[in-house]
């Protein structure tokens, strides 16, 4: 049976020793690639669990639909890591882990539905662990609190709320903010992943590493060593407004075409860029727009090629689809999950490069460039992606639906001398 130390990073020694104390009741693991914060807070949570009968755990993401690939997968390889996969029942339907020997349960909630979160009821015993994923893609700290104190009421019993996320690039973001905030019973923690023993990481992951240092610094601080490098309040720090060579738009071989509808103050957008996946890269070099254009106008702005050409467009319009199909476009419907805006917003901000000809697409180049975080009264950076002034970027973000992938699964004999400590 494996020792606790074998399955954690040396980083988090210090920090599981605390959490076992019961000697903190916040821990906001922050991190970049590799940091080894998310299979900490899995391993810390079932370990936990083994030396508490009777505790229970609550993990969430933002949204639903992000719970099974990430932190649902990442506890299931804990269990494995622990040795005790055999003593834990994975269930899909409804998402939760059930420890077979006592019947404690973690189970896995989106906090997209706030209310059901609040109002869940665990059955027997009480919930000791809370462990939020990607804690930044919440609104707030209002927000999170909300939840823990609805989680924690109850018993006067130690309870831990564990908050894992890669920090914003932003120094103001909510996120980084709240934990500059000097509160009791709070440890802020951070790692890297050059404090990983370097064969759980693989030799792929240290070159790629490796590569984006000396290629773009940084990226590299950012994604890799966790850091705030954004200047203010910007999105998009990867965009290079500038002639596009008209010479270089013939070679293009990866077209992708998106499509924003309009409303009555709002611009029809119309976009077709280019992307390089080799490069990391896309070149915006045509757009149509207009405020108040109707259907068979923006039909009409398209040449004979692009409507010949697949476009992807905004699916909460079917009638302008249906529309745009009679006149003889090929369309097809844009995915719009919970959680989409995040997902691709981060991943065209997570580009090596952004270009965009001003001349050829003036509404893109005004969006990308001007698009930025809103603050609330207090001055806090809110962590949602603004709903205005993107529709060429929204119409991008079409384009690309196919390319953006999530980058980001006792009366035992158990007990916690077993493992180690």
């Amino acid at each position: 049976m494996p020792r606790l130390t074998d399955v954690i990073g040396p980083s988090f020694y210090e920090l599981h020793h605390t959490i076992r104390a019961d000697a903190c009741e916040e821990a906001w693991l922050k991190g970049g690639r590799g940091s080894l914060k998310s299979s900490f807070a899995a391993a810390e949570v079932m370990f936990g669990l083994t030396a508490n009968p009777g505790a229970n755990a609550v993990v969430t993401r933002r949204y639903d639909n992000e719970l099974r690939d990430s932190v649902f997968n990442e506890y299931m390889r804990a269990a494995g890591r622990l040795g005790v996969d055999h003593l834990w029942r994975f269930m899909v339907s409804p998402m939760q882990a059930i420890y077979l020997p006592t019947d404690q349960k973690i189970l896995f909630k989106g906090a997209d539905k706030p209310l059901k979160l609040k109002s869940l009821n665990i059955g027997k015993g009480y919930i000791k662990y809370f462990h939020a994923e990607e804690v930044d893609q919440f609104g707030g700290m209002e927000e999170i609190r909300s939840i823990v104190q609805s989680l924690f009421r109850g018993e006067n019993k130690a309870r831990i709320a564990i908050f894992s996320y890669n920090p914003p690039r932003s120094g103001r973001s909510w996120v980084n903010q709240e934990t500059k905030k000097p509160k009791d019973g709070r440890i802020v923690h951070t790692s890297t992943y050059l404090e990983a023993p370097p064969e759980w990481l693989g030799e792929r992951f240290l070159a790629d590493a490796k590569y984006l240092k000396e290629t773009n610094d940084m990226a590299y601080r950012h994604e890799y060593l966790g850091e705030e490098v954004g200047t203010g309040l910007e999105i998009f720090t990867n965009i290079q407004i500038a002639p596009i060579d008209p010479e270089l738009i013939k070679t293009f071989q990866n077209i992708r075409q998106g499509i924003d509808w309009g409303y009555a103050v709002d611009p029809a957008c119309f976009v077709k860029l280019d992307y390089e996946r080799k490069k990391r890269s896309i070149y915006l070099f045509r757009e149509e727009h207009g405020i108040g254009w109707s259907n068979r106008k923006l039909y009409e702005a398209m040449h004979e090629d692009e409507r010949r050409a697949l476009s992807v467009a905004d699916s909460s319009e079917p009638k302008s689809i249906d529309e745009m199909r009679a006149y003889g476009a090929r369309i097809k419907n844009a995915r719009k999950p919970a959680g989409s805006v995040e997902t691709g917003t981060k991943w065209l901000a997570d580009l090596e490069k952004i270009y965009i000809d001003p001349s050829l697409c003036p509404l893109a180049a005004k969006e990308f460039v001007n698009y930025a975080f809103e603050q609330n009264r207090d001055g806090e950076v809110i962590s949602r992606y603004p709903d205005k002034d993107n529709h060429a970027i929204d119409a991008t973000r079409y384009s690309l639906q196919d390319d953006i992938t999530d980058v980001g699964r006792t009366g035992s004999g158990i007990s916690a001398a077993t493992f180690g400590f």
